[in-house]
């Protein structure tokens, strides 16, 4: 903190403002748009050492603008990094960050699964070493600062950017999203916490629409995840959300970003801009007459660092400052937190000298098996007449139908580099392989008879291939029926950021294919590669088995093909309820009583698939919950429960432990995830599955604004799904109401003891 110091004291204030900005190099109008309203906000480009004249704070996504080999790209950011050394005053090299949601976003680097196949996949274990995998080919490369992961809670299945998300249930985004964040940081980069907070709450699911959530709604429901990211997972920066809640965006309130964050929680990272949400307090909420009120207001309530580059943050602030409309100090207090990130980094060191990678390779053996594991982990079974799995198909006729049957797109969501990217950069390969299921199933099954018909495409709404594809399913022994979504930016997709859903059935004209191939009597198994779970009540009624992938990655096609051929034996859950029509959302399964069907109306929210539901090729049994024989308001609740394959195939069954308060001073979820644990099983093999469920946990916000936990019954079952119960027992927690300090255990330890039956 010295070195900090001694850097503050002898700033000019143009070299404080410079160290408060990114700067965005190679990005212009006419490339295609990856950031809202970018072709309006960003302005021409400019050279390096013009703009950083005094230095700068941020490099932004020098690797994930454009496609660029990333040695070369690494010997020009060493290059830019020691100018910054050698010919700005104080010689600051500046922080270098990427994109990083599902990889690495670069040319040439693995592309994971999206996060809600992590959902899915409830392996905390797997996210966190891919965590490790993604910040080690960042830190190669030079880069500090990773953009990710997205902890916004789903809460209306229409938003786009539910590929982006983890769950529904914010314990799971919890718990993922802290093992991302753990993996991310054990290589020294930072990890960036978005949207803080209620971006995902928008109304009617549009992006960036304001957002009407009351103060329990947020603090029960949607800060949980952030909270344990920085206090357990110790997460070094948050980005805010563009939302606006209740009439006051994120960006210009400093009860989130400092009475929250910082005081409550202790944060002591850097809060970024998300790109240009400093001007946008300008342009879209129209809270600050312009770029220098925004600077005020974002500064006041305590973002640091305004991204992707300086709207407000330099001139604008600066005339501020000179007109007195804000102390000198506050930018000191960013600065501080600014330049003690740096250090921690090891950037202010007399030793620093950054290197160009050398030969790197960002798709190694080594990360493409874990995707393919992720992968493989993430599908998720929802229907199966015994259809599945099909073995080798040897001697039948496979007819392989739909849009995203033989497309490279279908497997990566829209902070892929593949959907983000290379749109605006037609013939350049996507510099990874990444076969499609077509290409899997042809390697999968070499002795069926494979014939293709694409029927129709994602969403033109193109109905004369259906038919042909109804005479090749009629003429063969078994149709696999692939649909879904095709990710993009801002209406260039039916799935991302901007594409937003005003129905959830199939995209285009799908729908019609799917039943023009179902009605010809020939078994079909329908293939989901989306970014949303979507209303498909009469697939899942009639077609003979349903497999749903979210855009499952680079490895995803081969993921898929051995799920249905039964090569890997299915263990994804879904991470977020299957909708029966859009007229349920927004939705979650943590509804109180009221939010349930009813007789005073004639709309049945309930989903046709609930959360947590997957299938197996074998079975599993549970015996002998028990529980502990005290409880009180105190915590913790201490539970186990046996659970066994009783099946003829090894398979891994994810356990899931939901409370229910029954009576409560509010109203209360009728049900809600308070652990879970993936086991994996042999034939016959049994493991005892045990839970220790802290107070903060059972806690919610009073009428009185205070987080307590309450004395009186509270249901504790076992459920393969959230609407299937196994077993289920009452607990009654005894002694006074008990008011949450902050310092409590945030999530349940949870212990697996293989082969241990009831004892």
């Amino acid at each position: 903190m010295e070195r900090v110091a001694e850097l503050l004291a002898d700033m000019s204030l143009d070299e404080k403002l410079a160290q408060l900005v990114g700067v965005w190099l190679n990005v212009n109008r006419d490339e295609g748009v990856v950031a809202p309203l970018q072709d309006s906000m960003q302005g021409e480009d400019v050279a390096f050492e013009a703009f950083a004249r005094h230095g700068v704070g941020h490099i932004t996504r020098h690797y994930g603008t454009r496609p660029v080999d990333p040695e070369e790209a690494s010997t020009v950011l060493a290059a830019r990094q020691r100018w910054l050394r050698e010919h700005t005053r104080l010689g600051i090299p500046a922080i270098a960050h990427e994109e990083c949601l599902t990889g690495l976003a670069a040319w040439r680097a693995t592309t994971y699964p999206v996060p809600p196949a992590w959902g899915a996949s409830f392996d905390p274990a797997l996210v966190e070493r891919m965590g490790e995998r993604i910040g080690a080919s960042m830190r190669a490369l030079g880069v500090h600062q990773g953009l990710a992961p997205v902890l916004d809670v789903i809460r209306d299945q229409r938003w786009g950017r539910v590929e982006e998300c983890v769950s529904e249930d914010p314990y799971e985004v919890a718990t993922i999203g802290a093992a991302y964040i753990r993996g991310l940081q054990s290589t020294g980069v930072i990890a960036t916490l978005k949207h803080f907070v209620g971006y995902s709450n928008s109304r009617a699911g549009r992006n960036l629409a304001p957002v009407h959530a009351g103060p329990r709604e947020v603090a029960d429901t949607l800060l949980f995840p952030f909270e344990v990211a920085i206090k357990d997972a110790g997460a070094g920066s948050v980005m805010n959300s563009y939302a606006e809640i209740d009439g006051i965006p994120i960006a210009a309130d400093p009860y989130y970003l400092t009475t929250i964050l910082r005081d409550q929680w202790g944060f002591d990272g850097t809060v970024v801009a998300d790109y240009f949400a400093v001007a946008f307090l300008h342009t879209l909420h129209a809270v600050a007459e312009g770029a220098e009120e925004a600077a005020v207001q974002a500064l006041t309530a305590g973002i640091d660092v305004e991204l992707p580059t300086g709207v407000a943050y330099l001139e604008p602030l600066k005339q501020a400052i000179a007109a007195k409309k804000i102390d000198e100090g506050l930018v000191d207090r960013a600065l501080r937190r600014v330049l003690t990130q740096k250090e921690r980094l090891g950037l202010l060191d007399d030793g620093y000298e950054p290197e160009p990678a050398g030969p790197v390779d960002l798709d190694d053996p080594g990360s493409r098996d874990l995707a393919r594991r992720l992968a493989e982990e993430s599908v998720v079974l929802l229907t199966n007449d015994g259809v599945l799995p099909l073995g080798d198909a040897a001697g039948r006729t496979v007819a392989v139908i739909g849009p995203n049957a033989d497309s490279v797109a279908a497997l990566f969501g829209c902070y892929s580099f593949v959907n983000h990217v290379l749109p605006h950069f037609p013939g350049v390969e996507p510099g990874i392989a990444a076969p499609t299921l077509l290409d899997a199933l042809r390697e999968e099954l070499p002795g069926a008879d494979l014939r293709v018909e694409r029927g129709t495409g994602v969403d033109d709404g193109d109905r004369s291939g259906i038919a042909a594809a109804a005479r090749l399913a009629a003429g063969a022994d078994l149709a696999i029926l692939v649909l879904g979504d095709r990710s993009g930016l801002f209406g260039r997709g039916t799935s991302g950021e901007g594409c937003d859903a005003e129905s959830l059935d199939l995209p285009g004209a799908q729908q019609e294919l799917a039943d023009a191939v179902i009605a010809t009597g020939t078994p079909t198994v329908a293939v989901l590669m989306t970014g949303r779970s979507y209303a498909v009540p009469g697939l899942l009624k009639d077609a003979a088995a349903v497999v749903q992938a979210y855009f499952p990655g680079e490895e995803g096609a081969g993921a898929i093909a051995r799920v249905l051929s039964g090569a890997v034996n299915p263990s994804g859950r879904l991470p977020m309820s299957m909708p029966r029509s859009a007229a349920g959302q927004p939705y979650s399964y943590l509804h109180p009583k009221l939010g349930g069907a009813g007789s005073v109306s004639a709309v049945d929210p309930a989903p046709a698939l609930s959360f947590g539901h997957g299938l197996s090729y074998t079975s599993f049994a549970y015996e002998g919950l028990t529980v502990g024989a005290t409880a009180t308001t105190e915590g913790p609740i201490r539970c186990s429960v046996v659970v066994r394959n009783t099946g003829e195939r090894a398979g891994a069954e994810v356990v899931q432990l939901y409370v229910s308060d029954r009576i409560a001073s509010v109203t209360r979820p009728v049900a809600q995830l308070a652990g879970y644990a993936r086991v994996e099983l042999a034939p016959g093999e049994s493991a005892r599955v045990a839970f220790d469920v802290p107070a903060r946990l059972l806690s919610f916000t009073g009428r009185d604004g205070r987080r307590v936990v309450e004395p009186g019954a509270f249901g504790l079952s076992v459920r393969r799904s959230v609407a299937d119960v196994v077993d289920e027992r009452t607990v009654e927690l005894t002694g006074p109401t008990y008011e949450i300090t902050g310092s409590e255990r945030l999530l349940t330890t949870v212990s697996v003891e293989p082969g241990k039956d009831i004892a």
